[in-house]
């Protein structure tokens, strides 16, 4: 037993693992050889890198059981900078010995089984140093389990708490072990990372990535020696590799790889000696964040005398800018950036004490102070701003970028405290606006990097909101709202929840605009909380007492809280009975948008959205715009991870017509982050008044009186609450509100008060002439830090990776202008006097912009700077020197301004990227490699090559994709040179375009040169070289042009002008001539016989082609010699195209069939044409047998609708209106549409029409472009304008030419308007106007049985560039097709011709059909955002044949139809909102038509039916003091206006503030008012018509309703009361009369249920809610109806009575019963006392 026992105790002992945490014995000393690289390159080794190699002695000793010392000896560092294998580490001795002093002395740690503790440093060490030693460190890292040879756990290390696996490998044999881990950099619970700038990306921690932009591991290897002593570490290698592949793409990334080497050299007794200063603990392996964050991506600057080179830096930046140089202004702005974020306070203000006078300093001194974003320059602004050293323009432009560049800290923080009640800010409403929203923002910054953040910081916001309620201050209540909702704190909700009637019953008195305000400020809260804000949300969405609005924007919150899918679907589910249909189409609509979204970080929701829309039927999607919809365009790219979304919130409210708030916003997503880039939002109210007339005293009438006295009888009336006019608008950039406004009445008087003293506008005009007059000089200067971000995270070098960027900009204007008005602004001066003056202006304007970006990828400290670095520039530059002449009278205009002279840079891009290497120590040398090898690259030619063009074969449109039917004319200058030998990573391209009759050209420059030849990506791409220049530059010319004169003359003058400038130069004089020379000598200069006696040519051989290419078979986009646009060719080819049947046919058979249609003759297609025109008028004719329009009956009409509904849309033909009319020769243009129009009569008409306009009409408009010569006459180029308007024709040419020489290119452009049927139009240009041609077409006419508008596009020839822009229009245009919705189909059409076709289904949508020659794109039922009016089935040919005015008048008619229409007939009603529903005045009692319910009560209108007639109806209209009386009489309709009989010859006007005016109209009297809101009322006796203005919209009363578009709710009672049928909606109206004088009997009572026990067990008792009618005491009912009410139930015994009660308010409605409503009654006994 006992050997047993033995041998159990052995095998125990030989198996358990020995220690291999790495020990240092005490009193000995551990030599180690360290070396540490990093490099930056990219994956190919061919290009260039930069790295750094930090090489050292390593000692370590124990000095007791867990503290040791660590000391580096002798570290040397190398840089490289070039190329491998050919540039090697070049050693820094400086910066070497800079390094060697702060480790001269010994650190610190703690180390206990293989875990690196507490660090402890020199008190005077840089933090620099320190990470290098945790550099160090690290590498000793190591936990063992000692159960376990293969694990994984969370490791503390330089990175932070990252996930990290272990691989044990023991050789017990040889006592020796290998110890490999790894790290993943990128699944870390607490990682060292440092983001600046960034604090509004927001990232999204459970989002899945399918590729990260940033991707990092690290990798060690330990080898180990043990034995009984212990384990000593041998060696230890690290390797970290960082992918940052700023597109996310696979093969695109920037690679940064470390390495660290540990090797154990040898083993010394003697220990590290004692540190001589005292040590300072510094933490723990975590990396420590520290100077490098001072130092910006921009070269290092070394600081010896900072005053002194802060006074020198600003001198050179307004030294450079002043020269023009602000590209190195730029960059000096950058150095002074830096400089002030070292500097002290003291500093600052002896450098502004110095330059404070000097005026061009100051704004390169704030921009900078406020970009340093330093505690002392935040300090600094706020004392110079409270003591009044800035002015109102510097305070109003530094204060916002100064909250947003400055490092929120308690300092900082409690400096912008102190912002807030500083005097000088209260003063300015809009510098304190500034402050709060930016004190806001920075509470935001400061908390989403704090664990918790302090509520003593939200108390400055929480005192406002509070002492804006206690005042009732609206302004404030909005301030404090938009400033808390900066703030995003949690800690809010509560005072927030104090402005919502849902929470606070004394938020209801406020305004709506304050709700909505309290609302859109839970939206950042809920991105720490969206649990709360959801619920809060939700409630406000669900209170339906709340306006519409309010609602709206709670939706809009509710879903930026993502819900899950049972809110979702619950939200979708109230919306089934939601009584706003506002509401329920606004968020039906944000549901769909949100359900077709693609990106991936709201994929839950939209997939949330998708099913919950499955409970909601297809009847919101129906709704107009006049309904509040959201609109929404998103893309997202999965390759490249990243996307965007334009979403537009158009919220109506019930009074308007249009959008009254309007929110847009642009967010952007990259990879698992998302952010706010730009929001606006504009709210309006009772901007409608401003549509009307003013100062109309409507209270002072009787009509306001007699309302007033109404709503006493009106039970629970109330009139609307007044409302005054506002605009209010705020701005959100980057998710954060940085200004707000409100403008009213009062506001724009202030405004023009403080301008000008006075609040009437033409002392505005005055002042603004005067200021004129007395020129404008000056030079402006406005640099911006546009923005700073940086990401920064450790290496295990102990060095920091940063990824930077910074950009800047700098605007400049210089301008010098003198302006003479003749005569001179006088004391009584009228702006109509400026129509009669003359102005001599001479400029001088150089505005400048420069826009500079640096991104860094590599280690950025303030001792070195290794890595790329990329410079990105854009410039813009130029001069506009000239001076001008104004004669207003004459109506003449002349500008000269001086030639090209020498070459100038106009505007220019330009990036670069760089391998970079700089130190400290040497500042002056640093290393810089362009990323490709230097080789050698051949030089532009200086040659100008002259480009040609060749014909290319016919293709399918996704090859080609465009006519090459073209042949260039003119020449264009051009030089190219591309260098294959270097696999085309060299290039450069000039264009060029020559004008030489002004002695100038124009040019844009390119060139690139990259490593895209290795991998083709984005990033390889990016890194290398690109410039492009837009260049102005001289062209020599035999003549010496002294200036450049561009003059216009417009009026009778015009022709004499032309003459004037050709004869000028010339021995001719310019004598005065009759208009026949006048005429004469015009066609000549402008060469216009030459130009028709082309176009004769022309067309003769034009008939002659066309007979030829009928029958033959042109293939897509051939190249023809000749034109071929006639009619038959255009229409046959349509023809052919449109027949073809969809079915599988072969593609030679389609090119077959069309070639036979095309040689049909005119005959067949005249007889399918009418064929088709009578299928058109059997299906109108089809609708409807009773109709009695005059529409024509057509026999076939099952068999064509039942054709017409198996067609598709693209095979359906468009049937101009007017076949007959022609139109007339334009230029000989020779478009067409499908109908055979060119019939002998019809030429003969159009021949006899003058082709030249100026043979019977002089020029309205002459200009001419010349450059005058020294010695000879002028060139240049001149135009003429002639119009010919006639009662059903309108015509437009214009001619344009060279001024002088044998050159006789020109263009000619000719429009005609036929009636209202057609607009065609042509251009042509070249040799006399005969080289290009262009032609359009507008026409209306039917598609199928609808109304639709043809726009054809036909083409002859036309130059390169414009082929080529069409051709990568049509390269994505399928694409964009697809997005959009639309269908496409490949189908062959005319090769030349373009159709597009609108036809007008519903007045509510339309399909779409666009014809190109080898693609039709087409879709159907496109909803219009407002109807128009015209009925789907309505043939176009029997619309009113009117002039082409009627065009003009299409906005007119679309405008009626927005405005209200009600009618009411004996039994029949339709309210504004479009709501019939049948009902039957009682007799003798007056209904409320419709009134005006605003502040105003403007007018009123009743009705009511007579006794003694069943049928005609009477009316009583209320206007101003006119009371008006319509009725019948012995069948006549009678007229009283006042109780007097009117006369009988009508017209009748009035003579009050406001129009009204009384007229006959058919067989009735028409009533017009549009000042008070009625534009018209119709009466005949039988019917009653009314149409109010849009601006009435949700301001009326009565049976027709409120005009609010709510039609689930259009059955309101005077109390605002949803009533439960027609019959109580009516007779709430029913205006109640004294029994005893008036003839109307009945009276509004509540009633008590006849069957009070069968709703309960219980018996009870019920009443009526609202009143029922009821006929007066001592009168019977002859006559009920039933209707439906809401009953009060309350217990028998109950002491509820109805004694005296007219309404039952505020009671539950408990059951809905029918009751009886008395509608005649009967008196048998005196009602009156007598």
């Amino acid at each position: 037993m006992k050997g047993l026992i033995l041998t159990l105790v052995f095998a125990l002992v030989e198996g358990q693992k020995q220690d291999l945490e790495p020990v240092f014995h005490m009193g000995k000393t551990y030599l180690y050889s360290y070396e540490s690289i990093i490099v930056h390159e990219l994956p190919e080794r061919r290009l260039a890198m930069a790295g750094v190699r930090l090489a050292s002695k390593v000692e370590i000793s124990r000095v007791s059981d867990s503290d040791h010392l660590l000391q580096i000896r002798s570290p040397k560092l190398e840089e490289h900078n070039g190329f491998l294998p050919t540039d090697s580490f070049t050693p820094s001795s400086r910066l070497s010995e800079t390094i060697a002093a702060c480790l001269s002395q010994p650190f610190k740690f703690e180390y206990t089984e293989g875990r690196v503790g507490s660090i402890f440093a020199p008190e005077d060490c840089p933090i620099l140093c320190t990470n290098l030693v945790r550099g160090v460190l690290n590498l000793l890292q190591i936990t063992i389990k000692k159960s376990q040879n293969v694990y994984e756990l969370q490791e503390a290390g330089i990175e932070g708490i990252c996930q990290t696996r272990y691989i044990i490998q023991d050789d017990s044999n040889n006592n020796r072990a290998t110890i490999s881990k790894s790290k993943d950099l990128m699944d870390c619970q607490d990682k060292a990372v440092k983001n600046l700038g960034m604090a509004y990306i927001r990232p999204c921690p459970t989002c899945p990535l399918k590729a990260r932009n940033i991707k990092g591991t690290a990798t060690f290897t330990y080898k180990m020696k043990y034995d009984d002593s212990g384990t000593s570490l041998t060696s230890a290698m690290s390797d970290q590799v960082y992918e940052i592949s700023p597109f996310n793409e696979p093969n695109g990334a920037i690679v940064m790889e470390a390495r660290q080497e540990l090797s154990l050299v040898g083993v010394k007794r003697p220990p590290i000696s004692a540190p001589t200063s005292r040590l300072q603990k510094q933490g723990s392996l975590r990396y420590h964040f520290s100077g490098e964050l001072l130092q910006m991506p921009i070269p290092l600057i070394r600081i010896k005398n900072l005053d002194l080179q802060l006074t020198e830096t600003l001198r050179q930046l307004v030294q450079n800018n002043e020269k023009g140089d602000t590209k190195e202004a730029s960059a000096k702005f950058l150095q002074m950036v830096q400089l002030f974020r070292v500097a002290t306070l003291d500093q600052i203000n002896s450098l502004w004490l110095h330059f404070v006078n000097e005026l061009p300093y100051r704004p390169w001194f704030l921009s900078a102070i406020y970009a340093a974003g330093a505690t002392d320059t935040f300090r600094f602004l706020k004392q110079k701003i409270h003591d009044g050293k800035l002015n109102i323009w510097e305070v109003s432009v530094t204060l916002p970028l100064a909250f947003y560049f400055v490092t929120p800290n308690k300092q900082t923080l409690e400096i912008a405290s102190t912002f807030l009640t500083c005097p000088q800010i209260q003063k300015v409403l809009i510098h304190r606006i500034i402050v709060y929203l930016g004190y806001g923002s920075m509470v935001n910054k400061y908390c989403a990097q704090a664990l918790l953040c302090p509520n003593e910081l939200l108390q400055p916001l929480h005192d406002l909101a509070t002492e804006a309620i206690s005042k009732g201050d609206a302004k404030d209540m909005s301030l404090a709202l938009k400033a808390m909702g900066n703030a995003g704190e949690p800690a809010s909700v509560k005072r927030i929840l104090k402005f919502l009637p849902t929470f606070s019953l004394a938020a209801a008195s406020l305004p709506n605009r304050i709700h909505a305000d309290a609302v859109l400020a839970l939206r950042k809260i809920a991105r720490k909380d969206p649990a709360k804000v959801r619920e809060i949300t939700l409630q406000v969405f669900m209170d339906t007492t709340l306006a519409p609005n309010v609602r709206m924007v709670a939706c809009v919150v509710l879903f930026e809280t993502k819900p899950a899918l049972p809110t979702v679907a619950a939200l979708a589910t109230s919306l089934l009975t939601e009584p706003s249909l506002q509401v329920a189409s606004f968020a039906y609509s944000h549901m769909k948008t949100l359900a077709a979204g693609k990106i991936p970080q709201l994929h839950k929701l939209s997939a949330a959205c998708n099913i919950a829309m499955k409970f909601l039927g297809p009847r919101l999607d129906r709704l107009s715009y006049r309904y509040s919809k959201v609109i929404q365009i998103s893309d997202y790219s999965s390759q490249y991870q990243a996307g965007a979304i334009w979403r537009v919130y158009l919220m109506n409210s019930p009074s308007t017509m249009f959008p009254s708030d309007i929110i847009t916003k642009v967010r952007g997503y990259y990879a698992n982050t998302a952010m706010d880039i730009i929001e606006v939002a504009f709210r309006s109210q009772s901007l409608t008044k401003f549509m009307r007339k003013q100062n109309i005293p409507f209270a002072e009438y009787d009509t306001y009186k007699t309302l007033k006295e109404l709503g006493k009888s009106l039970l629970g009336w109330k009139e609307l609450p007044p409302e005054d006019p506002l605009v209010s608008a705020y701005i959100k950039v980057l998710g954060q509100e940085i200004a707000f406004a409100d403008i009213d009445k009062d506001a724009i008087q202030q405004m023009m008060m403080s301008l000008t003293g006075s609040s009437d506008w033409q002392p505005v005009v005055k002042k603004v002439v005067e200021e004129v007059q007395r020129g404008i000089s000056g030079r402006w200067t406005l640099p911006v830090m546009v923005g700073e971000m940086r990401h920064i995270v450790p290496t295990i070098a102990g060095l920091p990776l940063e990824l930077g960027l910074c950009a800047a900009t700098v605007a400049q204007a210089a301008a010098d202008v003198d302006v003479k008005v003749s005569p001179p602004v006088s004391d009584n001066f009228r702006p109509s006097q400026l129509w009669e003056s003359k102005m001599d202006i001479h400029a001088d304007i150089r505005p400048k912009a420069y826009f500079h970006i640096i991104a860094m990828m590599g280690i950025n400290t303030q001792y070195f700077q290794s890595g790329f670095e990329l410079h990105a520039e854009f410039s813009a530059n130029t001069t506009m020197k000239f001076d001008a002449r104004l004669n207003m009278k004459e109506k003449n205009l002349k500008i000269e301004t001086l030639p090209c002279h020498q070459e100038a840079e106009l505007a220019a891009v330009r990036s670069e990227v760089y391998a970079i290497s700089r130190n400290m120590e040497e500042v002056d040398s640093e290393k810089k490699s362009q990323i490709l090898p230097k080789g050698k690259i051949p030089s532009i030619s200086d040659q100008l090559l002259q480009s040609t063009e060749g014909s290319s074969k016919p293709a399918s449109w996704k090859q080609t994709s465009i006519p090459n039917a073209i042949s260039k004319r003119h020449q264009q200058s051009s030089e190219e040179v591309q260098h294959n030998s270097a696999r085309r990573r060299f290039y450069a391209h000039r264009f060029c375009k020559k004008f030489e009759s002004l002695g100038c050209s124009t040019c844009l420059s390119l060139k690139s040169q990259n490593s895209a030849f290795l991998r083709n990506t984005y990033l390889h791409k990016l890194f290398g070289e690109f410039e492009a220049r837009v260049i102005l530059k001289p062209v020599h010319t035999d003549a010496d042009i002294e200036k450049i004169q561009l003059e216009v003359q417009a009026g009778s003058k015009a022709a004499s002008k032309i003459i004037e400038v050709s004869s000028s130069g010339s021995k001719e004089e310019g004598e005065t001539s009759p208009y026949e020379d006048i005429k004469a000598k015009l066609k000549k200069i402008l060469g216009i016989e030459n130009v028709f006696t082309a176009a004769n040519k022309t067309r003769r051989r034009t008939k002659r082609i066309n007979r030829e290419y009928q029958t033959a078979d042109t293939g897509l986009w051939a190249e023809s010699s000749t034109p071929h646009l006639s009619r038959s060719s255009s229409s046959s080819a349509a023809s052919s195209a449109d027949s073809r049947e969809p079915g599988n046919h072969h593609r030679k058979d389609e090119i077959k069939q069309s070639g036979k249609k095309r040689g049909s003759k005119s005959s067949s297609r005249s007889s399918s044409e009418s064929s088709a025109s009578s299928r058109v008028c059997s299906s109108s004719s089809s609708s409807s047998q009773d109709d009695n329009s005059g529409d024509r009956h057509c026999s076939g009409d099952s068999e064509y609708s039942n054709q017409l509904a198996n067609t598709p849309v693209y095979q359906l033909l468009f049937k101009p209106e007017d076949e007959q009319d022609t139109g007339g020769e334009i230029l000989n243009i020779s478009i067409s549409s499908s109908s055979s129009s060119d019939s002998d009569e019809d030429i003969s008409r159009a021949m006899s029409q003058p082709r030249f306009l100026g043979d019977s009409k002089p020029p309205i408009l002459a200009a001419v472009l010349r450059a005058i010569n020294r010695n000879k006459q002028p060139t240049g180029l001149q135009l003429v304008l002639y119009t010919d308007t006639q009662p059903k024709r309108w015509r437009i040419q214009m001619f344009g030419s060279t001024i002088t020489g044998p050159d006789r290119w020109k263009f000619c452009a000719d429009a005609l308007v036929i009636n209202y049927r057609k607009v065609s139009g042509s251009l042509k240009w070249g040799k006399d106007c005969q080289d290009y041609h262009i032609a359009t077409q507008i026409a209306t006419g039917q598609f199928a049985a609808y109304p639709a508008m043809q726009m054809k596009l036909e083409w002859l020839k036309v130059p390169s560039i414009i082929r080529t822009t069409a051709r990568w229009f049509y390269s994505f245009l399928p694409g964009a097709a697809y997005v959009l919705g639309f269908s496409q189909r490949q189908q062959l059409g005319p090769s030349h011709q373009a159709t597009l076709v609108l036809a007008l289904t519903s007045p509510r949508t339309c399909d779409v059909v666009l014809k190109l020659p080898e693609l039709t794109i087409y879709n159907t039922a496109i909803s219009l955002p407002l109807p128009v009016p015209s009925h789907p089935r309505t043939l176009t040919s029997t619309l009113p044949s009117s002039d082409w005015k009627v065009f003009s008048q299409a906005t007119l008619t679309i405008l009626e139809s927005l405005k209200g229409h009600c009618t009411v007939s004996q039994n029949k009603i339709t309210t504004f909102n479009g709501v019939e529903f049948n009902y039957a005045m009682p007799v003798n009692c007056y209904h409320v038509v419709v009134h005006d319910c605003s502040p105003e009560l403007k007018f009123l209108v009743m009705g009511k039916r007579s006794e003694k007639s069943a049928d005609p109806i009477a009316i009583n209209v209320r206007l101003a003091s006119h009371e008006i009386d319509m009725y019948v009489s012995n069948g006549l309709i009678q007229l009283k206006i006042n109780g007097v009989q009117a006369p009988r010859d009508l017209p009748y006007t009035s003579n009050s503030d406001g129009s009204l005016l009384i007229s006959s109209e058919k067989k009735g009297l028409a009533l017009k008012a549009p000042d008070y809101g009625i534009d018209k009322l119709y009466y005949d006796g039988h019917r009653l018509e009314i149409q109010v203005a849009f601006w009435m919209a949700g301001k009326t009363c009565g049976i027709c309703g409120k005009y609010d578009a709510e039609v689930e709710r259009e059955y309101k009672t005077p109390s605002g009361y949803l009533a439960k049928d027609a019959a109580s909606f009516g007779h709430s109206w029913i205006v109640s009369e004294n029994p005893c004088t008036g003839a109307c009997k009945l009276e509004h009572r509540p009633v008590k249920s006849e069957r009070p026990g069968s709703f309960e067990k219980t018996a009870e008792k019920c009443f009526s809610v609202e009143p029922v009618l009821r006929c007066v005491h001592g009168c019977s009912a002859t006559e009920t109806v039933p209707v439906s009410v809401s009953l009060h139930c309350v217990p028998v015994d109950s002491s509820l009575r109805l004694d005296g009660q007219p309404r039952l308010d505020r009671k539950s409605e408990d059951v809905v019963a029918s009751v009886p409503a008395e509608t005649a009654c009967s008196c048998r006994r005196q009602l009156c006392p007598a």
